[in-house]
């Protein structure tokens, strides 16, 4: 399973929305085809609803499975 971790996307221990944007725009999302991937829920900062239905919608169109929290406990988001 791969998967992404939203501590990747902060600036200076926050998300700031542009920012965040250009580094999920910058993403090769066809990395994810086929895959079964997990976003991390635990993070050093809090993390806006949004940003994590961004990163789902990008997800969705490539992976077969997304899943939300930790390894241990996962919760089933999307199923291809």
């Amino acid at each position: 399973m791969k998967t992404i971790i939203l501590d990747d996307f902060l600036s200076d221990g926050i998300l700031i929305e542009k920012k965040f944007r250009k580094k999920v725009a910058d993403i090769q999302w066809n990395e994810y085809q086929n895959d079964n991937v997990l976003i991390k829920g635990c993070s050093r900062a809090t993390i806006p609803t949004w940003a994590y239905l961004i990163i789902t919608a990008k997800l969705v169109k490539h992976a077969n499975n997304v899943y939300y929290g930790d390894i241990k406990s996962a919760v089933k988001i999307y199923k291809k």
